[in-house]
């Protein structure tokens, strides 16, 4: 009986020797990847701020994934910067493509030949995630859609983005086809940048054809916009290869925030990561606001344009982002104007930066731009106005 007892207590010792430290390895490896366990199943996951891009969690978010349709929100981003610089009109009618007509998956089956408006078309990429509206638009911006895919790319770049490459603009699957959590969401970020985005991807449900005999049901693909609280966007995505995907963004008390969730195993899976994220963010963060977007920070006075101060504004919302409860830092800001412009120059283009800073660290650098054209004075102006300075100093 003794000798029994001295077996067992040795198998004890030896079994809590090895498994003791296997179980803290596992424990300190989960960690160290989600040590706030809201994306523990999710391959990737990131939560950022959308004002100063300040990232308040994030899980793997530079691994290469493929994005599945959330591809569709640089399709967005392309698309309303057509708009902005006038290059299509929502009212305008696009004539349906047979290639464009014929894509699979998510689609608002659209027929070869049929016109649809470029608003209904956006609808259509918006809120049902169709693969045919996709290319449709990307037919009409770019004139086909390798041209388009070579815009995407270029916007990747611009962005400085190093960890993603398109290959469609639909997001159906494609070798070489790739991106990061990171990189959604500062192309989500710019997109946002476009408010006027949300009025699309915030709508629960809507037609297309209203009362025609084609009509057609539009639900959207994010069920967050209906169940969560001050979601209004952005685009889910799924392939057997990405699994669930969902670049979501919410807004409340004048912070606004966009997550992102990569190679979730269901939708439900994902949306509950997703509102884990949102959950934390409000309860932990607040933002102080700085400047609205469009709210004037300087003015530029220009010898050879033909309005002296012309009011430089804000282009996008300034804020900071700190900890609910924690003393708010005497944070500075600092207008640099370039030197270098000259007029001409056209409303919306940036001739300077707001930077803000906390000490010597620098928080944000927002473009500033104009609010209205700088025409070029004419001769007499420009004889009166240095007459004016000679006479100022003298």
């Amino acid at each position: 009986m003794k000798n029994l007892i001295i077996v067992l207590c040795t198998v004890f010792i030896v079994y809590v020797g090895i498994s003791i430290p296997v179980y803290a390895e596992e424990s300190n490896s989960d960690k160290k990847t989600d040590s706030l366990n809201l994306a523990s199943k999710a391959k990737s996951a990131i939560l950022l701020e959308q004002d100063t891009g300040t990232i308040l969690y994030d899980k793997n978010a530079n691994e290469k994934l493929p994005p599945a349709s959330m591809t569709k929100i640089m399709t967005l981003l392309l698309i309303m910067e057509a708009l902005d610089n006038e290059k299509i009109d929502l009212d305008e009618k696009v004539r349906i493509s047979e290639y464009a007509a014929s894509m699979g998956g998510s689609q608002i089956f659209l027929e070869a030949g049929e016109e649809m408006t470029v608003n209904d078309l956006l609808k259509g990429v918006a809120i049902a995630s169709g693969n045919d509206a996709s290319v449709a638009l990307a037919e009409r911006i770019a004139g086909s859609e390798e041209e388009f895919v070579k815009k995407m790319n270029e916007k990747v770049k611009e962005l400085g983005l190093e960890n993603t490459k398109f290959q469609n603009p639909t997001g159906l699957p494609a070798e070489d086809h790739y991106s990061t959590a990171y990189d959604m969401a500062v192309i989500a970020q710019h997109l946002l940048n476009h408010e006027e985005i949300t009025d699309y991807t915030s709508v629960y449900e809507d037609y297309l054809r209203k009362g025609q005999e084609d009509e057609f049901w539009l639900v959207n693909t994010n069920k967050l916009v209906k169940f969560y609280p001050g979601v209004d966007g952005l685009k889910t995505g799924y392939t057997s290869e990405a699994k669930y995907c969902l670049t979501a963004t919410a807004k409340k008390n004048d912070m606004r925030v966009v997550t992102v969730v990569m190679g979730a195993e269901s939708p439900k899976v994902r949306n509950s990561i997703v509102s884990n994220m949102l959950d934390y963010s409000f309860q932990h963060f607040e933002t102080t606001n700085l400047y609205k977007k469009g709210e004037q920070v300087a003015k530029l006075d220009l010898l050879k344009a033909k309005k002296s101060d012309i009011k430089v504004v804000s282009s996008q919302p300034i804020s900071t982002v700190h900890k609910k409860g924690e003393k708010v830092e005497n944070f500075t800001t600092s207008v640099k104007l370039d030197q270098a412009i000259a007029p001409p120059l056209k409303k919306g283009e940036q001739v300077g930066t707001l930077v803000v800073k906390n000490g010597d660290k620098v928080l944000s650098e927002t473009p500033l731009i104009l609010e209205e054209n700088a025409d070029t004075a004419n001769v007499f102006t420009l004889f009166n106005r240095t007459l004016q300075k000679i006479a100022k100093y003298n």
